[in-house]
């Protein structure tokens, strides 16, 4: 009973009714703990702000080298704290250009840059690499000191990125401003008296990051008094092309340049050799091409082995399908090129992926070397490449194909080939035509993109009737090189059967590419290298198929070395082309014609002859006066500089006399110029002959042949001689009594004009491009003999007219002898 009682007491306990304030006790809510908020970043005293107040959820992100954010109208990038000292290469283009001022693609400047960081600014620097000494040599000190590297442009830091390893910059202000450094260049902006960049219409259009390149395109527009095109608007605009690549830590071997043998190179001056003179190194502009670690013995017993990494072009997407086979072509053509250096696949030609396969895939990437097929009017194609300045190492190389190219082709092969080739005898070609035209451009242009320049030496290599020979073109071509401006085979002759019309990669190709690409294993540095190299020069010094001729710009001085011609005589070369000329003008109108179509393709065909026509008589006249130049050292023997034989300038001369002063009459068709213009044709002739005439009495040109009368004596062509001869030739109706007509009247004219110019101007210094890339003949024309024999020419020109005047009857001569007279009266006594 008594432990029922404490049990019910006990459960009354338990179950007894709380009062309110006890249930206000039990249930009282607790407080959430207190969970302190992060107080906002404020920018820190430089300015620099929180990464999500720069880079904010606005921002669109492209990862690569650098990220690139775009916050609105704002561009940032994003460097990591790694790249800060890295030496990165800026290669400026003009991706689209004005019309008028060149073609988009055109390489403007290159420069190598350095990032680098303080504590409150980024500084982008301008590196130079002309001027080295090894760090480990007291002297570099001083070169370094010597050497200070300029500022292109300072950035405040906006941020740092999220995980402290990267710097944030705003660059709007690197590409909407003036830095001409990074637009139009400043040594061509005096042409079109380009004042200053006008803000409101320069904007940036694109930045795009890449892993190993950061790509940049900008409008810039200037305001000028003499632009190229639209001059109502008295400005220029462009859009201007910016690359950023990253150079490679570890540089490639350079390979030491040599003149015999024509390659694109670069220079350093080091002050670290051990010379008593400051003495500037040149290599070589190549590929990396490194046999593979287990393919060294192969190599070395002379078997074919790929490189690490071959040469690859993609054809651009946007090439019409019917062209890309022959493009292809055109890239590993060069393979068996490669072949003599040791490689097989060096150079291979690929489709990229489509945008399915790899939606990131881009031309602009610099992984990537394409030819780009470009719907431009611009009728050319060019093969620049981007190389590190520190080693020569080819990093990229864009081809660009421009559209109009084909029309070049058409021109070219129609008027050098057609008279002997059915193919050509029109104004459209077969695809297969026009795809082996494509072909041989391709080759030509990959050429320069792996290293090689112009070799216009190598033509002159084969003698002229070699090039009528079916069995000898089908084995050499038309050339030694495809580097050469040979073009097609004018040569040949209606019944010369099967020969080739165009050049292939030939002789002398390989053998660059062999001298250029060859591995030397043996070799620990690039000096190691010389005795190899030069014995692979010397073992083919003797053969012309091996010589390099220079390119040569404004009037050639070595008449072995031009462009547009064949074979080793001018004079024979062209005659030969003469002669196909005459087949082909009668002929122009039925090869040309179409029902329903006006006759612009009949005037351009038709201006094709007289230009094929032009550049024979240059190819003849430059042997008077010219200079043959073969690269020589001291190990081997004769002149490097030895002037045209006195008979060759002679023949010349008579050849111009015979073909271009004597009037040309076979071009003079009016069935052609009464359908295409109204008139034209006496100032058409009148042009061209007076074009030759100045190029004949040209300052430089008699310079030439002043010295070399001095060094040569009478064995020379002398000066007196050779304006002797052009005056008798050209007033050969004076010797002869008869009429003077009216083409010959306006050149005799022209001649007095000459001389006039001879006896009272000087000679005027080059100025621009043409000051670095011609080599012109310098002369104080006041102190030389070329105003004292210019003026005894006059005297006996106006003495033997005065005594033609005696007996001439046509009304027309009278006149023009009478009027000659004066005007060689106020030269030679002006007052």
């Amino acid at each position: 009973m008594k432990k029922i009682s404490l049990l019910l007491i006990g459960l009354a306990v338990l179950f007894s009714v709380p009062t309110q304030a006890q249930l206000g006790k039990l249930f009282k809510k607790k407080k959430p703990p207190v969970i302190e908020k992060p107080k906002p970043k404020k920018e820190d005293s430089n300015g620099i702000k929180p990464y999500d107040k720069v880079i904010t959820k606005k921002a669109i992100t492209d990862k690569g080298l650098f990220d690139v954010h775009t916050v609105d109208d704002k561009f940032y990038y994003e460097i990591p704290d790694s790249l800060f000292g890295a030496e990165m290469l800026m290669v400026t283009r003009i991706a689209k250009t004005a019309s008028g001022i060149g073609f988009g693609g055109g390489k403007q400047n290159t420069q190598v840059l350095r990032w680098e960081k303080d504590n409150k600014k980024v500084l982008l620097r301008v590196v130079s690499h002309e001027v080295v000494a090894a760090d480990s040599l007291p002297i570099h000190e001083a070169v370094v000191n010597s050497n200070f590297e300029p500022i292109l442009f300072r950035f405040d830091i906006k941020s740092i990125g999220k995980d402290s390893t990267s710097t944030v910059i705003e660059v709007n202000k690197l590409f909407e401003t003036d830095v001409k450094a990074l637009g139009f260049p400043a040594s061509r902006r005096k042409s079109y008296k380009i004042s200053s960049m006008d803000k409101s219409r320069s904007f940036i259009n694109t930045l795009k990051s890449y892993p190993l390149n950061v790509e940049a395109r900008h409008v810039k527009t200037y305001g000028s008094s003499a632009p190229p095109s639209n001059s109502s608007t008295a400005s220029i605009s462009l859009e201007i092309s910016n690359s950023m690549i990253l150079l490679p830590k570890e540089q490639m071997k350079r390979r030491y340049f040599d003149q015999r043998v024509g390659w694109f190179s670069r220079g350093q001056t080091d002050y670290g050799l051990n010379a008593q003179k400051s003495k500037t190194v040149r290599y070589l502009d190549r590929w990396r091409l490194e046999v593979k670690d287990e393919d060294i013995e192969k190599f070395n017993r002379g078997e074919l082995v790929e490189p690490k990494k071959p040469i690859v072009y993609y054809i651009d997407r946007a090439t019409p399908k019917k062209w890309v086979p022959y493009l292809k072509q055109g890239i590993e053509d060069w393979q068996v090129a490669f072949e003599t250096a040791g490689f097989k696949n060096a150079i291979l030609a690929k489709d990229p992926p489509t945008p399915e396969e790899d939606p990131d895939w881009s031309p602009e990437d610099v992984r990537y070397s394409v030819v780009r097929y470009l719907a431009s009017p611009i009728p050319n194609a060019n093969g620049p490449h981007v190389s590190d300045p520190r080693s020569g190492e080819i990093l990229e190389s864009d081809i660009n194909w421009y559209h109009n190219v084909m029309t070049l082709l058409r021109n070219w092969f129609f008027v050098q080939t057609a008279a002997i080739n059915p193919e050509a005898r029109g104004v459209e070609f077969k695809d297969e035509i026009m795809g082996r035209l494509i072909r041989f451009v391709s080759a030509h242009e990959v050429g320069h993109t792996i290293g090689l320049p112009h070799n216009m030496g190598s033509s002159a290599a084969f003698p002229v009737d070699s090039l009528r020979s079916a069995a000898f073109t089908k084995k050499y071509g038309t050339a030694p090189s495809i580097m050469d401006y040979a073009r097609f085979n004018y040569i040949a002759q209606p019944g010369d059967g099967d020969v080739s019309l165009m050049p292939d990669i030939g002789v002398y190709d390989k053998h660059a590419i062999r001298w250029g690409y060859r591995p030397i294993p043996s070799a620990k540095t690039a000096m190691d290298e010389k005795e190899t190299l030069d014995q692979w020069i010397l073992a083919h010094q003797d053969d012309p198929m091996y010589r390099f001729g220079s390119q040569q710009f404004g009037n050639p001085i070595d008449p072995s070395s031009q462009t547009e011609d064949l074979g080793d005589n001018a004079i024979k070369a062209s005659a030969y082309g003469i002669a196909n000329l005459k087949r082909i003008v009668p002929n122009l109108i039925e090869w040309t014609a179409e029902d329903g179509k006006d006759y612009d393709d009949l005037q351009d065909l038709y201006n094709q002859v007289l230009s094929q026509y032009n550049r024979y008589m240059g190819h003849v006249a430059a042997n008077i006066g010219g200079v043959y130049e073969y690269y020589k050292t001291y190990d081997q023997e004769g002149a490097v500089y030895t002037h045209v034989d006195k008979k060759q300038q002679r023949n010349c001369m008579q050849f111009l006399q015979e073909e271009l002063f004597a009037t040309p009459t076979w071009m003079l068709d009016n069935d052609i110029f009464n359908k295409i213009e109204f008139a034209g044709v006496l100032d058409r002739m009148r042009r061209m002959q007076t074009g030759t005439l100045n190029r004949l009495l040209s300052f430089d040109r008699l310079a030439r042949i002043s010295e070399n009368e001095a060094l040569n004596g009478s064995d020379a062509y002398v000066m007196i001689e050779m304006m002797t001869a052009l005056r008798k030739g050209i007033w050969s109706e004076l010797y002869s009594n008869t009429a003077i007509g009216i083409y010959r009247r306006n050149l005799q004219r022209a001649y007095i004009d000459r001389l006039a110019y001879l006896m009272t101007e000087s000679q005027e210094p080059l100025s621009g491009s043409a000051r670095r890339y011609s080599n012109r003949t310098r002369v104080l024309v006041s102190q030389s003999d070329i105003r004292a024999v210019s003026r005894a020419q006059l005297v006996n020109l106006k003495n033997t007219i005065n005594t033609s005047l005696t007996v001439t009857t046509d009304q027309n001569t009278r006149y023009h002898l009478q009027e000659a007279v004066v005007r060689i009266d106020a030269i030679l006594d002006p007052s």
